[in-house]
């Protein structure tokens, strides 16, 4: 589907549709952060909606993982995230110094200026919520925003009494989509509501079905020299007016980053095969942006043309660690059955992965999916093992697994 950043680069969005859409999110990113958890990464391109209309974040743990992004305020931090978000949302621009793929907003004493600024036909209420989320200065004595639950809120009360988002769920590995509809409204204070924009176009009836997003378990992990990193924007920093959040954020947001040394692939029941799973590409897993790594091809047969029990990827941790999460972002096609496994050793052998304890599963996954472990033990070495494979997109009888990223937290 087409992400925030495709829909504002062909036109803008109408003003209660683009707060709605960033309501969803702050909603479920608000959900997620009662669980301690953040996203650290939003941007118009982690904003993605199907061809139906069902809105979804993408990214979540791998993006800030991958790029070493931390926050000593995370829940600040996706708060002035979501403002940037909504910022775009409304005038097609980014006040933000990072490259997100949309002209720069302008500023005026290093501030961006405010939404009614730069585009005509912002309602005032949504305008004073932008600035109160990107702790803009001139709010008239109006807090900034310190929380993604603040924000949804604030966004939910401003909005048409038809366009309340639904609230969102946060749940442990499974997103759930409750979906709403955006209806007409000509509310004092919403021009163009549900109908065309500033520039005349139609309005953008792709976000006439927004899905408030029940996030996965998030983790904040991978990437060398996270732990000391601080956030690239200076809107996110506790220095801007109104920029330190008063609320103490959950210890799981502020959980030991753990860096696998190394990948390889596992081919523990075929310790002949000298492939090793594609092992020469298993290290991409541990960088962005990279094409990842997969399974060999097999055939007839989804449980590896039976030929064996399984097969999956090793990571190495350096040291023992005791790991509560792995955040895994596999292929898009549905049908892996996939267990976690800890241990010891790395040896290719039958009699090694018989020794291994499986500390987490999970049946027909696809996707970015949180393996939360419920009970940790402490072992060097992490294996993704999978007991059953998913269709080739290209069909033929063939079957692959794929995973693109890893995202790891947990103590040492």
């Amino acid at each position: 589907g087409d992400t925030l950043g495709d829909l504002l680069a062909t036109g803008s969005i109408d003003p209660p549709s683009a707060a709605r859409i960033v309501a969803e999110v702050a909603a479920a990113i608000s959900g997620a952060h009662a669980a301690g958890l953040a996203h650290l990464c939003l941007r118009p391109d982690a904003i993605r909606w199907t061809a139906g209309g069902g809105v979804k974040v993408t990214g979540l743990g791998i993006d800030a993982a991958l790029t070493g992004m931390t926050a000593e305020d995370p829940e600040l931090a996706d708060t002035r995230g979501l403002g940037e978000l909504l910022y775009a949302a409304l005038t097609g621009l980014w006040p933000g110094p990072d490259d997100s793929g949309l002209p720069p907003a302008p500023e005026a004493d290093g501030w961006p200026r405010r939404p009614r600024q730069v585009r005509a036909g912002v309602p005032t209420t949504l305008d004073d919520i932008t600035g109160r989320a990107l702790a803009l200065p001139g709010r008239d004595q109006q807090a900034a925003f310190d929380s993604p639950a603040e924000l949804a809120t604030a966004l939910a009360a401003a909005l048409p009494p038809q366009q309340v988002p639904m609230a969102a769920t946060a749940q442990v590995h499974r997103p759930r989509l409750d979906s709403g509809r955006v209806g007409q409204s000509h509310a004092a204070g919403w021009p163009n509501a549900g109908g065309a924009s500033h520039e005349g176009r139609p309005g953008r009836r792709g976000v006439g079905r927004v899905a408030a997003v029940g996030l996965l378990v998030l983790v904040v992990a991978v990437g060398a020299g996270a732990a000391a990193m601080h956030l690239l924007h200076k809107s996110h920093s506790g220095g801007r007016p109104g920029g330190k959040s008063s609320a103490s954020s959950s210890p799981s947001a502020h959980a030991a980053i753990i860096s696998p040394t190394s990948a390889s692939g596992f081919d523990a029941l075929n310790p002949g095969d000298t492939g090793d799973e594609n092992t020469a590409d298993a290290g991409n897993v541990l960088k962005a942006g990279s094409a990842g790594w997969a399974t060999q091809q097999y055939y007839r047969s989804p449980y590896f043309g039976n030929l064996k029990a399984g097969t999956g990827l090793i990571l190495d941790l350096g040291k023992p660690a005791r790991v509560t999460s792995i955040t895994v972002q596999f292929g898009s096609v549905p049908g892996a059955n996939v267990q976690i496994k800890a241990g010891d050793s790395n040896t290719r052998s039958a009699a090694n992965l018989a020794t291994m304890t499986t500390v987490a599963s999970m049946t027909d996954v696809s996707g970015s999916y949180t393996f939360v472990i419920q009970r940790p033990v402490s072992d060097r070495y992490l294996v993704i093992w999978f007991t059953k494979l998913p269709p080739m997109t290209q069909g033929g009888n063939k079957y692959m697994a794929q995973i693109f990223g890893v995202a790891i937290h947990g103590s040492s």
